[in-house]
């Protein structure tokens, strides 16, 4: 068989699981309503969780940061393409988290693939949480350290694992984690997580790509909801999400960030990204951490609340077949709805889903029609959502 019957072999095989992905292409900005192929669609998948991919401020900002700095960066930062917005943005960052520094990439996968394999090794250990996002599980195998995974959220196995590693390794560990599940929307139990690397000399990465923008004062994510800033030695986030622009960090002591400059591949061999992104980025934290950002968030939670949301932006619906999720967001497609469907290896197998996601910029009205809708075709949807075991580490 040829290289290209294979291939068109494998696709085929994922066609027939329900497992292949095709990409879909807006006409329109990232808004509460979209345009595909010609027709508008209420957007329930998006991570724009405070409305402000599209907004005037950003928008100027960008424009502004353009006309200022140019379209491209010409360079790896090391080299000559560490323009004026990079470091603004990593003060403003590194500020905004309440850190001593902070370090921009092109992207959150880029954070994790610089940061795990710059900070482990052959002879080290990385402890993640089985939930944990590919970037970071990724991350983990790149860096050669030995690889352990705890059951999600379960303190007591981490506790054994920390224990056990700490008693037979000299070697550096590090435990990665989220704050809030991309997948569940639950929180992780940063506290007793945080109190178990003290307690065992373990370096903590905590991933706030859901939270930061959406949770904690001034938006500043679950890790200074519960006042662990200064216990966290490893806060990376992305500039994406609630932050509406393109990009991640991450925010640690100055020393941490000056190993990183001289050992994070991913930033070392990347051209930087465009000044003009990185202008409108440090813009989106100044508007998330101020009065618009408390007004925005207030909304969100508005809608939450509407939505019956425990915590989170994201509710996961479980359907369980691969083919059956992507009938059932196929459907809601129909109604007039863009409500992506969740399969492996995103998640487990058995677990896929409809990921429904809200935002500050949803109008009450969009959220009840896709209530209704949702409760007309699944009669058995709970009140609430619960969040359930997905697919992380394995």
């Amino acid at each position: 068989m040829t290289n290209q019957a294979e291939i068109e072999k494998e696709l085929r095989c994922l066609d027939e699981a329900g497992l292949l992905r095709r990409l879909r292409t807006l006409d329109s900005a990232q808004r509460p309503v979209v345009t595909v192929n010609g027709h508008d669609l209420i957007n329930f998948s998006s991570n724009d969780y405070l409305g402000l991919a599209d907004s005037d401020e950003l928008k100027d900002a960008m424009i502004e940061g353009v006309q200022r700095f140019g379209a491209g960066a010409g360079a790896s930062r090391l080299v000559c393409g560490n323009l004026a917005p990079h470091a603004q943005l990593e003060e403003t960052l590194a500020s905004f988290k309440n850190t001593e520094a902070a370090l921009a990439f092109s992207s959150g996968y880029a954070v994790a693939m610089g940061v795990i394999p710059a900070l482990c090794r052959k002879g080290d250990s990385v402890i993640l949480d089985k939930l944990s996002h590919a970037c970071l599980i990724d991350a983990a195998r790149l860096s050669g350290a030995t690889i352990r995974v705890f059951p999600h959220n379960n303190v007591t196995k981490l506790a054994y694992l920390l224990k056990t590693v700490r008693a037979n390794s000299p070697g550096r560990i590090l435990v990665a984690t989220e704050s809030i599940f991309s997948m569940d929307g639950d929180a992780a139990p940063l506290c007793e997580i945080a109190k178990l690397c003290e307690d065992n000399d373990a370096l903590l990465l905590v991933d706030e790509a859901h939270a930061v923008g959406v949770l904690g004062p001034g938006g500043r994510g679950l890790i200074a909801e519960l006042g662990l800033e200064k216990r966290v030695p490893l806060q990376m986030g992305t500039l994406g999400k609630a932050l509406g622009v393109s990009g991640g960090y991450v925010a640690a002591s100055r020393s941490i960030i000056d190993l990183l400059i001289n050992k994070a591949r991913s930033l070392i061999y990347s051209t930087a990204p465009p000044p003009a992104v990185a202008f409108a980025a440090a813009r989106a934290v100044e508007i998330v951490q101020g009065k618009h950002g408390d007004g925005l968030r207030a909304r969100l939670r508005e809608n939450l609340i509407e939505a019956h949301a425990p915590l989170a932006a994201i509710l996961p619906i479980i359907i369980g077949d691969a083919s059956r999720a992507m009938q059932s967001s196929a459907a809601l497609l129909e109604q007039g709805f863009l409500v992506p469907a969740i399969r492996y290896p995103t998640v487990a197998r058995g677990s896929a889903r409809l990921r429904v996601t809200l935002s500050a910029a949803h109008e009450r009205n969009q959220i009840e029609a896709l209530i209704a809708c949702l409760r007309d075709m699944m009669p058995q949807l709970p009140a609430t959502v619960e969040h359930p075991a997905g697919q992380g580490a394995q």
